[in-house]
């Protein structure tokens, strides 16, 4: 039975299978047959043999004989096998000239981090910013530390090209790129009432009557509603500065559990009702909407929030 091909009048868009298809027809020439190739590959030899048919069928062309005399190329078969290499060496000389373009930006980067985010154990941002500098070594790096309010203010007034705060509710002209959570706990200090007392005598009514520190800025509708029956006599912009009143002993107040545990491990703080009143805040990159994209800018993007960076507990 003779194999027919089609005669299409044009080949039409090149995909991703297309060129794994041509890939595999490259070594099965270099090999000078399928059993090699299948070897090389690490694939069977019927699998190779389904590939080359789809490809002859794909392009319409008979490109090899196989059989008992052996393997060779037919004259479309050499032609198709000198322009693969053609475009193949085309697809490597692309992804160098890409990565020349990443190695030799210039500018600046100007990131905005809320404060007290060196203590959480998922080190996205210090990965993100060691995987920039190796992959744009001539940008200069302007990192900055403040309150979410202000890293806001600055990616909408063009001052920072990346602010990275907890989540709150979403605000025009800004994207949100999530990143990832950590976890937070109610706290008091060692002069506090409660810090004496175990979690089995510690009721809500009992601690709605304390003094509770609160964010002066807006916060995700759950976080809100965890602040709604507290008696807030207190507001302050960071969580330095709810450290600050906890060690007063006048104020219960929300703290991230691994930047606590430096004062809860020296005696100083201490966690309250962690079954009831622990929850999960979650952090995000900020970028303008309105920005053009700049590649700087998208390069970091890319280091900050590809899936192989989260190393971390």
């Amino acid at each position: 039975m003779v194999k027919k091909f089609g005669n299409p009048s044009a080949l039409g868009q090149i995909g991703d299978s297309d060129l794994r298809q041509l890939k595999i027809f490259k070594v099965v020439v270099d090999c000078a047959g399928f059993t090699q190739a299948a070897a090389e590959l690490n694939v069977t030899r019927s699998a190779i043999s389904s590939s080359m048919a789809d490809l002859e069928a794909r392009l319409g062309l008979k490109l090899c004989n196989r059989g008992r005399s052996g393997f060779s190329l037919t004259d479309s078969g050499r032609k198709i096998y000198k322009y693969t290499n053609d475009l193949l060496a085309c697809v490597n000389e692309f992804r160098l000239k890409v990565n020349l373009i990443h190695s030799s930006l210039t500018g600046e980067l100007n990131v905005g981090v809320v404060n007290n985010l060196i203590s959480c154990p998922k080190m996205r941002i210090v990965n993100s910013l060691r995987k920039f500098k190796n992959e744009a070594p001539m940008v200069k790096i302007n990192f900055v530390t403040m309150p979410p309010n202000e890293v806001e203010r600055r990616v909408l007034g063009g001052e920072l090209d990346i602010g990275i705060v907890p989540q709150r509710k979403e605000i025009s002209g800004l994207h949100q790129h999530k990143m990832y959570g950590e976890k937070v706990g109610l706290f008091c200090g060692e002069l506090h009432p409660l810090y004496a007392l175990n979690d089995f005598d510690i009721t809500d009514s009992m601690l709605l009557e304390y003094d509770m520190v609160a964010p002066n800025h807006s916060i995700v509708k759950s976080a809100e509603e965890l602040y709604r029956d507290f008696k807030v006599t207190a507001e302050v912009s960071d969580g330095e500065s709810i450290a600050f009143l906890l060690m007063t002993g006048c104020f219960i107040g929300f703290l991230p559990i691994n930047y606590a545990r430096q004062w809860v491990e020296k005696g100083q703080f201490r966690q309250v009702l962690a079954n009831k009143y622990e929850h999960k805040k979650t952090y995000v990159a900020l970028s303008s909407a309105g920005q053009s994209r700049d590649p700087v800018v998208e390069l970091y993007l890319e280091c900050l929030t590809t899936d192989a960076e989260r190393v971390g507990a």
